[in-house]
Protein backbone atom coordinates (compact mmCIF):
# COMPACT_ATOMS: atom_id res chain seq x y z
CA UNK A 1 0.00 0.00 0.00
CA UNK A 2 2.79 2.39 0.79
CA UNK A 3 3.68 2.40 -3.27
CA UNK A 4 0.52 4.28 -3.60
CA UNK A 5 1.48 7.48 -2.01
CA UNK A 6 -1.09 10.02 -0.28
CA UNK A 7 -3.55 7.95 -2.23
CA UNK A 8 -3.69 5.18 -0.15
CA UNK A 9 -5.40 4.24 3.21
CA UNK A 10 -1.79 5.13 5.30
CA UNK A 11 -1.76 8.18 3.21
CA UNK A 12 -5.19 9.48 3.39
CA UNK A 13 -5.09 8.77 6.93
CA UNK A 14 -1.73 10.47 7.83
CA UNK A 15 -2.93 13.44 5.90
CA UNK A 16 -6.22 13.61 7.39
CA UNK A 17 -4.36 13.68 11.34
CA UNK A 18 -1.96 16.17 9.94
CA UNK A 19 -4.45 18.26 8.97
CA UNK A 20 -6.60 17.78 11.99
CA UNK A 21 -3.88 18.05 14.24
CA UNK A 22 -2.29 21.38 12.57
CA UNK A 23 -5.42 22.83 12.65
CA UNK A 24 -5.93 22.20 16.52
CA UNK A 25 -2.59 23.24 16.60
CA UNK A 26 -3.01 26.76 15.18
CA UNK A 27 -6.42 27.67 16.99
CA UNK A 28 -4.57 26.82 20.50
CA UNK A 29 -0.82 28.54 19.62
CA UNK A 30 -2.63 31.68 18.12
CA UNK A 31 -5.20 31.84 21.23
CA UNK A 32 -2.34 31.49 23.64
CA UNK A 33 -0.34 33.89 21.93
CA UNK A 34 -3.36 36.21 22.50
CA UNK A 35 -3.75 35.76 25.60
CA UNK A 36 -0.41 36.00 26.78
CA UNK A 37 -0.34 39.25 24.45
CA UNK A 38 -3.57 40.63 26.39
CA UNK A 39 -1.83 39.64 29.75
CA UNK A 40 1.40 41.29 28.79
CA UNK A 41 -0.23 44.77 28.19
CA UNK A 42 -2.97 44.49 30.76
CA UNK A 43 0.45 44.03 33.28
CA UNK A 44 2.48 46.70 31.69
CA UNK A 45 -0.92 49.42 31.83
CA UNK A 46 -1.08 48.64 34.95
CA UNK A 47 2.47 48.72 36.34
CA UNK A 48 2.54 52.66 34.27
CA UNK A 49 -0.71 53.41 36.10
CA UNK A 50 0.01 52.11 38.95
CA UNK A 51 3.48 54.24 38.86
CA UNK A 52 2.20 57.58 37.86
CA UNK A 53 -0.20 57.64 40.42
CA UNK A 54 3.11 57.41 42.70
CA UNK A 55 4.48 60.13 41.04
CA UNK A 56 1.50 62.22 41.11
CA UNK A 57 0.89 61.97 45.07
CA UNK A 58 4.61 63.18 45.55
CA UNK A 59 3.09 65.92 42.87
CA UNK A 60 5.27 67.53 40.33
CA UNK A 61 6.08 70.37 43.03
CA UNK A 62 6.59 73.83 42.22
CA UNK A 63 7.60 74.04 38.34
CA UNK A 64 8.09 70.26 38.97
CA UNK A 65 11.23 70.44 40.71
CA UNK A 66 10.82 66.71 42.49
CA UNK A 67 11.25 65.58 38.50
CA UNK A 68 15.10 66.35 38.45
CA UNK A 69 15.41 63.34 41.40
CA UNK A 70 13.54 60.77 39.06
CA UNK A 71 16.44 58.15 37.13
CA UNK A 72 16.05 56.27 34.26
CA UNK A 73 12.28 57.30 33.49
CA UNK A 74 11.03 59.51 31.16
CA UNK A 75 8.44 62.07 32.78
CA UNK A 76 7.37 65.64 31.51
CA UNK A 77 4.87 67.83 33.31
CA UNK A 78 2.72 69.91 30.90
CA UNK A 79 0.84 73.29 31.37
CA UNK A 80 -2.75 73.66 30.24
CA UNK A 81 -0.83 74.79 27.36
CA UNK A 82 0.44 72.01 25.90
CA UNK A 83 4.36 73.06 26.60
CA UNK A 84 6.66 71.28 28.79
CA UNK A 85 6.89 72.82 32.44
CA UNK A 86 9.30 70.26 33.77
CA UNK A 87 10.89 66.95 33.21
CA UNK A 88 13.08 64.31 34.40
CA UNK A 89 17.05 63.93 32.72
CA UNK A 90 15.97 61.38 30.64
CA UNK A 91 12.80 62.81 29.27
CA UNK A 92 15.15 66.28 28.30
CA UNK A 93 17.31 63.82 26.61
CA UNK A 94 15.81 61.49 24.54
CA UNK A 95 12.59 64.31 23.57
CA UNK A 96 13.99 67.44 24.73
CA UNK A 97 11.08 70.52 24.78
CA UNK A 98 8.71 67.34 22.64
CA UNK A 99 5.81 66.72 24.42
CA UNK A 100 4.47 63.71 25.46
CA UNK A 101 0.79 62.58 24.18
CA UNK A 102 -1.53 63.37 26.77
CA UNK A 103 -4.88 61.18 27.07
CA UNK A 104 -7.18 59.65 28.86
CA UNK A 105 -6.18 56.14 27.27
CA UNK A 106 -2.66 54.71 27.46
CA UNK A 107 -0.88 55.31 24.25
CA UNK A 108 1.76 53.59 22.71
CA UNK A 109 4.62 55.15 21.19
CA UNK A 110 8.81 53.82 20.26
CA UNK A 111 11.23 56.47 21.66
CA UNK A 112 14.83 55.80 20.68
CA UNK A 113 14.15 52.39 19.23
CA UNK A 114 12.82 51.78 22.41
CA UNK A 115 8.79 51.03 22.67
CA UNK A 116 7.12 52.65 25.07
CA UNK A 117 3.62 52.95 27.05
CA UNK A 118 2.32 56.52 27.51
CA UNK A 119 -0.09 56.98 30.47
CA UNK A 120 -1.18 60.70 31.75
CA UNK A 121 -2.73 61.53 35.05
CA UNK A 122 -4.23 65.63 35.52
CA UNK A 123 -2.93 67.43 38.58
CA UNK A 124 -5.20 70.05 40.40
CA UNK A 125 -3.14 72.99 39.09
CA UNK A 126 -4.35 72.35 35.67
CA UNK A 127 -1.41 70.55 34.84
CA UNK A 128 -0.77 66.62 33.42
CA UNK A 129 1.94 64.61 34.38
CA UNK A 130 3.15 62.24 32.20
CA UNK A 131 4.91 59.30 32.07
CA UNK A 132 6.47 56.69 29.06
CA UNK A 133 6.98 53.71 30.35
CA UNK A 134 9.57 51.09 28.37
CA UNK A 135 7.65 47.61 27.43
CA UNK A 136 10.74 46.56 25.81
CA UNK A 137 10.63 43.04 28.00
CA UNK A 138 6.72 42.26 27.45
CA UNK A 139 7.51 42.80 23.38
CA UNK A 140 11.08 40.75 23.73
CA UNK A 141 8.61 38.12 25.71
CA UNK A 142 6.22 37.86 23.32
CA UNK A 143 9.00 37.74 20.44
CA UNK A 144 10.51 34.35 21.77
CA UNK A 145 7.02 33.09 22.65
CA UNK A 146 5.91 33.59 19.20
CA UNK A 147 9.13 32.21 18.24
CA UNK A 148 9.21 28.90 19.62
CA UNK A 149 5.85 28.57 18.58
CA UNK A 150 7.01 29.00 14.52
CA UNK A 151 9.58 26.20 15.53
CA UNK A 152 7.16 23.71 17.41
CA UNK A 153 4.34 23.48 15.61
CA UNK A 154 6.27 22.52 12.62
CA UNK A 155 8.43 19.91 14.32
CA UNK A 156 4.94 18.55 16.49
CA UNK A 157 3.00 18.18 13.23
CA UNK A 158 6.27 16.17 11.50
CA UNK A 159 6.62 14.18 14.88
CA UNK A 160 2.84 13.31 13.79
CA UNK A 161 2.56 12.46 10.95
CA UNK A 162 5.86 10.08 11.06
CA UNK A 163 4.05 8.48 13.97
CA UNK A 164 0.92 8.25 12.19
CA UNK A 165 2.67 6.68 8.73
CA UNK A 166 4.51 4.36 10.95
CA UNK A 167 1.58 3.16 13.11
CA UNK A 168 -1.16 2.90 10.42
CA UNK A 169 1.57 1.08 8.02
CA UNK A 170 2.29 -1.34 11.16
CA UNK A 171 -1.55 -1.75 11.26
CA UNK A 172 -2.02 -2.36 7.80
CA UNK A 173 0.65 -4.31 7.16
CA UNK A 174 -1.61 -7.78 8.12
CA UNK A 175 -3.80 -6.33 5.75
CA UNK A 176 -0.96 -6.01 2.78
CA UNK A 177 0.20 -10.35 4.08
CA UNK A 178 -4.01 -10.78 3.63
CA UNK A 179 -3.78 -8.99 -0.07
CA UNK A 180 -0.77 -11.08 -1.30
CA UNK A 181 -2.11 -14.51 0.10
CA UNK A 182 -5.29 -14.14 -1.81
CA UNK A 183 -4.06 -12.66 -4.74
CA UNK A 184 -2.22 -15.97 -4.71
CA UNK A 185 -5.13 -18.14 -4.43
CA UNK A 186 -6.46 -19.56 -7.50
CA UNK A 187 -9.08 -21.41 -9.20
CA UNK A 188 -6.86 -24.50 -8.76
CA UNK A 189 -6.04 -23.01 -4.96
CA UNK A 190 -9.08 -22.14 -3.71
CA UNK A 191 -8.39 -25.56 -0.44
CA UNK A 192 -6.37 -22.96 0.74
CA UNK A 193 -6.81 -20.22 3.79
CA UNK A 194 -5.72 -17.31 5.29
CA UNK A 195 -3.73 -17.16 8.60
CA UNK A 196 -5.62 -15.30 11.03
CA UNK A 197 -3.59 -12.86 13.41
CA UNK A 198 -3.58 -13.65 17.43
CA UNK A 199 -4.54 -9.88 18.10
CA UNK A 200 -8.37 -10.35 17.68
CA UNK A 201 -8.98 -7.19 16.62
CA UNK A 202 -10.57 -5.79 13.09
CA UNK A 203 -7.65 -7.45 10.98
CA UNK A 204 -8.42 -11.21 12.65
CA UNK A 205 -12.45 -10.44 11.41
CA UNK A 206 -11.19 -9.79 8.17
CA UNK A 207 -9.24 -12.48 7.75
CA UNK A 208 -11.82 -14.54 9.50
CA UNK A 209 -14.41 -13.00 6.96
CA UNK A 210 -12.10 -14.20 3.67
CA UNK A 211 -11.66 -17.49 5.10
CA UNK A 212 -15.31 -18.01 5.28
CA UNK A 213 -15.85 -16.17 2.04
CA UNK A 214 -12.95 -18.96 0.44
CA UNK A 215 -15.01 -21.92 2.05
CA UNK A 216 -17.77 -20.58 0.49
CA UNK A 217 -16.04 -20.09 -3.29
CA UNK A 218 -14.35 -23.79 -2.62
CA UNK A 219 -17.69 -25.58 -1.52
CA UNK A 220 -19.36 -23.83 -4.76
CA UNK A 221 -16.68 -24.42 -6.46
CA UNK A 222 -16.66 -28.60 -5.88
CA UNK A 223 -20.66 -28.15 -6.17
CA UNK A 224 -20.12 -26.39 -9.73
CA UNK A 225 -17.52 -29.67 -10.56
CA UNK A 226 -19.69 -32.02 -9.31
CA UNK A 227 -22.52 -30.58 -10.83
CA UNK A 228 -21.03 -30.63 -14.37
CA UNK A 229 -19.76 -34.61 -14.28
CA UNK A 230 -23.17 -35.26 -12.99
CA UNK A 231 -25.09 -33.64 -15.92
CA UNK A 232 -22.05 -34.93 -18.37
CA UNK A 233 -22.96 -38.30 -17.11
CA UNK A 234 -26.54 -37.72 -17.41
CA UNK A 235 -26.24 -36.39 -21.01
CA UNK A 236 -24.17 -38.99 -21.94
CA UNK A 237 -26.05 -41.81 -20.95
CA UNK A 238 -28.87 -40.95 -23.25
CA UNK A 239 -26.73 -40.39 -26.32
CA UNK A 240 -24.96 -43.51 -25.67
CA UNK A 241 -27.99 -45.82 -25.60
CA UNK A 242 -29.07 -44.09 -29.00
CA UNK A 243 -25.62 -44.09 -31.01
CA UNK A 244 -25.08 -48.22 -29.26
CA UNK A 245 -28.94 -49.27 -31.10
CA UNK A 246 -27.82 -47.45 -33.88
CA UNK A 247 -24.84 -48.87 -34.70
CA UNK A 248 -26.00 -52.27 -33.53
CA UNK A 249 -28.86 -51.54 -36.37
CA UNK A 250 -26.00 -50.31 -38.87
CA UNK A 251 -23.83 -53.70 -38.46
CA UNK A 252 -26.14 -56.06 -37.69
CA UNK A 253 -29.30 -55.13 -39.46
CA UNK A 254 -31.07 -58.35 -38.77
CA UNK A 255 -31.16 -58.06 -35.10
CA UNK A 256 -33.42 -54.92 -35.10
CA UNK A 257 -35.88 -53.37 -36.47
CA UNK A 258 -36.61 -49.72 -37.33
CA UNK A 259 -39.81 -49.74 -35.19
CA UNK A 260 -37.44 -50.92 -32.29
CA UNK A 261 -34.84 -48.26 -32.97
CA UNK A 262 -37.52 -45.58 -33.53
CA UNK A 263 -38.48 -46.43 -30.58
CA UNK A 264 -35.33 -46.30 -28.47
CA UNK A 265 -34.34 -43.26 -30.33
CA UNK A 266 -37.79 -41.25 -29.17
CA UNK A 267 -37.49 -42.59 -25.46
CA UNK A 268 -33.82 -41.28 -25.03
CA UNK A 269 -34.67 -37.93 -27.05
CA UNK A 270 -37.44 -37.03 -24.63
CA UNK A 271 -35.58 -38.31 -21.74
CA UNK A 272 -32.63 -36.09 -22.87
CA UNK A 273 -35.02 -33.13 -23.42
CA UNK A 274 -36.63 -33.49 -20.15
CA UNK A 275 -32.46 -33.06 -18.93
CA UNK A 276 -31.89 -29.84 -21.17
CA UNK A 277 -35.15 -28.57 -20.33
CA UNK A 278 -34.50 -28.73 -16.45
CA UNK A 279 -31.24 -27.90 -16.61
CA UNK A 280 -32.17 -24.55 -18.40
CA UNK A 281 -34.98 -23.76 -15.93
CA UNK A 282 -32.82 -24.25 -13.17
CA UNK A 283 -29.96 -22.07 -15.08
CA UNK A 284 -32.60 -19.23 -14.99
CA UNK A 285 -33.71 -20.27 -11.36
CA UNK A 286 -30.19 -19.61 -10.28
CA UNK A 287 -30.30 -15.90 -12.09
CA UNK A 288 -33.05 -14.77 -10.76
CA UNK A 289 -35.23 -14.97 -13.81
CA UNK A 290 -38.98 -15.83 -12.14
CA UNK A 291 -40.81 -14.97 -15.11
CA UNK A 292 -44.14 -13.17 -14.61
CA UNK A 293 -45.78 -12.51 -11.65
CA UNK A 294 -49.92 -12.99 -11.02
CA UNK A 295 -52.08 -13.98 -8.90
CA UNK A 296 -52.39 -18.03 -8.80
CA UNK A 297 -55.34 -20.17 -7.21
CA UNK A 298 -53.29 -23.21 -5.77
CA UNK A 299 -56.16 -25.33 -5.32
CA UNK A 300 -56.67 -25.17 -9.25
CA UNK A 301 -53.28 -26.80 -9.95
CA UNK A 302 -53.34 -29.44 -7.16
CA UNK A 303 -57.23 -30.31 -8.17
CA UNK A 304 -55.42 -30.88 -11.38
CA UNK A 305 -52.52 -32.80 -10.13
CA UNK A 306 -54.93 -35.17 -8.09
CA UNK A 307 -57.42 -35.84 -11.36
CA UNK A 308 -54.07 -36.48 -13.26
CA UNK A 309 -53.02 -38.91 -10.43
CA UNK A 310 -55.88 -41.00 -9.79
CA UNK A 311 -56.27 -41.68 -13.78
CA UNK A 312 -52.94 -43.86 -13.37
CA UNK A 313 -54.72 -45.59 -11.23
CA UNK A 314 -53.46 -44.60 -7.68
CA UNK A 315 -55.23 -43.68 -4.22
CA UNK A 316 -55.20 -39.83 -4.23
CA UNK A 317 -56.83 -38.05 -1.32
CA UNK A 318 -57.71 -34.54 -2.46
CA UNK A 319 -59.91 -33.23 0.63
CA UNK A 320 -57.42 -31.60 2.35
CA UNK A 321 -57.30 -28.83 -0.64
CA UNK A 322 -58.49 -25.53 0.25
CA UNK A 323 -59.50 -22.08 -2.05
CA UNK A 324 -55.71 -20.32 -1.66
CA UNK A 325 -54.40 -17.38 -4.06
CA UNK A 326 -50.49 -16.53 -4.22
CA UNK A 327 -48.55 -14.15 -6.64
CA UNK A 328 -46.15 -15.74 -9.20
CA UNK A 329 -45.02 -17.47 -12.60
CA UNK A 330 -48.71 -19.77 -13.11
CA UNK A 331 -46.45 -22.35 -15.47
CA UNK A 332 -43.19 -21.94 -12.68
CA UNK A 333 -45.98 -22.87 -9.63
CA UNK A 334 -47.53 -25.49 -12.01
CA UNK A 335 -44.14 -27.37 -12.78
CA UNK A 336 -43.52 -27.40 -8.63
CA UNK A 337 -46.71 -29.48 -8.38
CA UNK A 338 -46.23 -31.65 -10.80
CA UNK A 339 -42.49 -32.60 -9.65
CA UNK A 340 -43.51 -32.84 -6.46
CA UNK A 341 -46.37 -35.69 -7.61
CA UNK A 342 -44.07 -37.22 -9.75
CA UNK A 343 -42.04 -37.98 -6.82
CA UNK A 344 -45.10 -38.96 -4.62
CA UNK A 345 -46.37 -41.25 -7.35
CA UNK A 346 -43.01 -42.64 -8.13
CA UNK A 347 -42.40 -43.56 -4.70
CA UNK A 348 -45.94 -44.23 -2.98
CA UNK A 349 -47.43 -47.79 -2.84
CA UNK A 350 -50.52 -46.66 -4.14
CA UNK A 351 -51.53 -44.32 -1.50
CA UNK A 352 -50.79 -40.17 -1.89
CA UNK A 353 -52.56 -37.36 -0.25
CA UNK A 354 -52.44 -33.87 -1.49
CA UNK A 355 -53.50 -30.56 0.38
CA UNK A 356 -53.58 -26.70 0.10
CA UNK A 357 -54.24 -25.07 3.47
CA UNK A 358 -53.89 -20.94 4.36
CA UNK A 359 -52.96 -19.89 7.54
CA UNK A 360 -52.40 -16.49 8.51
CA UNK A 361 -50.37 -14.62 5.61
CA UNK A 362 -48.93 -17.97 4.21
CA UNK A 363 -50.27 -21.14 2.58
CA UNK A 364 -49.17 -24.63 2.92
CA UNK A 365 -48.88 -27.18 0.38
CA UNK A 366 -48.34 -30.56 1.39
CA UNK A 367 -47.55 -33.62 -0.79
CA UNK A 368 -47.35 -37.23 1.21
CA UNK A 369 -46.99 -40.62 0.13
CA UNK A 370 -47.39 -44.37 1.67
CA UNK A 371 -43.50 -44.84 0.45
CA UNK A 372 -40.21 -46.06 2.01
CA UNK A 373 -40.12 -42.46 2.98
CA UNK A 374 -36.70 -40.05 3.36
CA UNK A 375 -34.40 -40.96 6.37
CA UNK A 376 -33.68 -37.98 8.20
CA UNK A 377 -29.82 -37.59 7.81
CA UNK A 378 -30.95 -37.47 3.51
CA UNK A 379 -33.67 -34.81 4.02
CA UNK A 380 -31.63 -32.33 3.18
CA UNK A 381 -29.64 -33.38 0.59
CA UNK A 382 -32.10 -35.03 -1.89
CA UNK A 383 -32.82 -31.17 -2.97
CA UNK A 384 -29.31 -31.07 -4.24
CA UNK A 385 -28.83 -31.40 -8.12
CA UNK A 386 -28.58 -34.69 -9.49
CA UNK A 387 -29.05 -36.35 -5.90
CA UNK A 388 -31.32 -39.58 -6.27
CA UNK A 389 -31.17 -42.13 -3.20
CA UNK A 390 -31.01 -45.74 -3.13
CA UNK A 391 -33.98 -46.75 -4.11
CA UNK A 392 -34.27 -44.57 -7.34
CA UNK A 393 -30.74 -44.59 -8.87
CA UNK A 394 -32.22 -46.93 -12.06
CA UNK A 395 -33.91 -45.02 -14.31
CA UNK A 396 -36.84 -46.54 -14.50
CA UNK A 397 -37.34 -46.46 -10.67
CA UNK A 398 -36.03 -42.40 -10.19
CA UNK A 399 -35.71 -39.07 -12.61
CA UNK A 400 -32.66 -36.87 -13.35
CA UNK A 401 -32.06 -35.95 -9.88
CA UNK A 402 -33.34 -32.44 -10.99
CA UNK A 403 -37.23 -32.68 -9.72
CA UNK A 404 -36.57 -31.74 -6.38
CA UNK A 405 -34.22 -29.24 -6.97
CA UNK A 406 -36.66 -27.30 -9.31
CA UNK A 407 -38.87 -27.26 -6.44
CA UNK A 408 -36.60 -25.71 -3.87
CA UNK A 409 -35.54 -22.97 -7.06
CA UNK A 410 -39.01 -22.40 -7.72
CA UNK A 411 -40.03 -22.10 -4.46
CA UNK A 412 -37.67 -19.97 -3.29
CA UNK A 413 -38.45 -17.46 -6.15
CA UNK A 414 -41.76 -16.97 -4.72
CA UNK A 415 -40.55 -16.49 -1.86
CA UNK A 416 -41.10 -19.62 -0.20
CA UNK A 417 -39.84 -22.85 1.00
CA UNK A 418 -40.05 -26.70 0.97
CA UNK A 419 -39.20 -29.31 3.09
CA UNK A 420 -39.73 -32.98 3.87
CA UNK A 421 -40.85 -34.70 6.78
CA UNK A 422 -42.77 -38.52 7.88
CA UNK A 423 -45.92 -38.63 6.31
CA UNK A 424 -49.46 -40.03 8.01
CA UNK A 425 -48.44 -43.58 6.55
CA UNK A 426 -44.29 -43.91 7.08
CA UNK A 427 -43.87 -42.37 3.89
CA UNK A 428 -42.14 -38.83 2.74
CA UNK A 429 -44.18 -35.61 3.32
CA UNK A 430 -42.99 -32.82 1.51
CA UNK A 431 -44.42 -28.89 2.73
CA UNK A 432 -43.79 -26.57 0.32
CA UNK A 433 -44.76 -22.84 2.48
CA UNK A 434 -45.60 -19.92 0.15
CA UNK A 435 -47.03 -16.54 1.08
CA UNK A 436 -50.41 -15.56 -0.18
CA UNK A 437 -51.44 -13.03 -2.54
CA UNK A 438 -52.41 -9.40 -1.03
Amino acid sequence: MAERGWRSVRGRTTLGATLVVAAALLVGAFSFYGVLSTSVHSSAERAAEQRISELTERGGGPGGRSLDSLDDEIVQLIGHDGAVRAASEDAREALGSTPLPVSDDPQRMTIDGEPMLIVSDDLDDDQTLVLALSVEDGAETLATVATLLAVAVPLLLLLVAVTTWLVVGRALRPVTRIRQEVDGITAERLHQRIAVPESADEIAALATTMNGMLDRLDASAAAQRRFISDASHELRSPLATIRQHAELAQAHPATTSIGELSEVVSEEGLRLQGIVESLLLLARLDEGVHGHAEPVDLDDIALGEVRRLRVSGLDVDGAGIRAARVSGDPRLLGQLLRNLADNAARHSRGRIAIGVAPSGAHVFVTIEDDGAGVPPEERERIFERFVRLDEARSRDAGGSGLGLAIVRGIAAAAGGTVTVDDSRWGGARFVVTLPLAR
